[in-house]
């Protein structure tokens, strides 16, 4: 086994142990699911593999949903980690700068920072953010937050601000118009793009027929 190897390993177990008790949409299984999708969209593009299997398995490590909206905490626990691992400065400053730029926070904030391992890691975690696990993990975030789970006069808000985003409290449902149906034409690369396509037509499958069973036609 390589350093490198060895170090992802480290992290594996490290991402693990943090993330034992996290909500069911946020949890190792969602690391997971993003490390495969890592995996996948990389062998198409030109990046270093050692930085974007880091940036995925440490992208969610302490999200700010869960530390009262504390975005500093991820960085400092990841790069913290990745120190104690000997891992490079550069590496770490590398990673860090992901974990900082992956989120959507209401898809209006300029991202300053890019790089193909980034555009990786984003892609894989949006792919996540829909389809069937996608509808999954919305409904279960949306059941931890006690948020109804839809409601004909509340209209979705676009264009809302990253404050507004981070505050809203607004029905499931309207999760999938604010962010979910949006992402398909967020996407960075080629494969990600072509993966969304089909999540995105699922996702719209899905609403067709939950208004439908609201409504009482099906």
């Amino acid at each position: 086994m390589t350093q490198n190897e060895l170090i992802i390993e480290n992290t594996i177990q490290f991402v693990k142990e943090t993330l034992k008790n996290a909500e069911g949409g946020h949890d190792w299984f969602h690391i997971e699911r993003v490390l495969n999708n890592t995996k996948l969209i990389a062998k198409t593009e030109d990046a270093d593999d050692f930085i974007v299997q880091l940036g995925a398995l440490l992208h969610d490590i302490a999200d700010s949903k869960f530390h009262n909206g504390d975005e500093s905490v991820g960085p400092k626990i990841a790069a913290e980690f990745l120190e104690s691992q000997q891992v490079s400065t550069e590496v770490i400053d590398h990673v860090v700068k992901i974990i900082q730029n992956i989120s959507f926070k209401g898809g209006n904030i300029e991202q300053k920072f890019h790089s193909a391992e980034l555009d990786i890691v984003q892609d894989a975690d949006r792919l996540d953010a829909i389809g069937a696990i996608g509808i999954a993990r919305t409904f279960n975030y949306g059941g931890f937050k006690n948020r109804a789970i839809y409601d004909p006069e509340i209209e979705p808000k676009l264009n809302m601000t990253k404050e507004e985003y981070k505050a809203s409290n607004a029905p499931t449902i309207n999760h999938f118009y604010e962010k979910l149906l949006l992402l398909k034409d967020r996407m960075n690369t080629k494969t990600g793009a072509e993966i969304a396509q089909k999540r995105h037509e699922f996702m719209e499958q899905f609403l067709d027929q939950f208004y439908a069973e609201w409504n009482g036609l099906k």
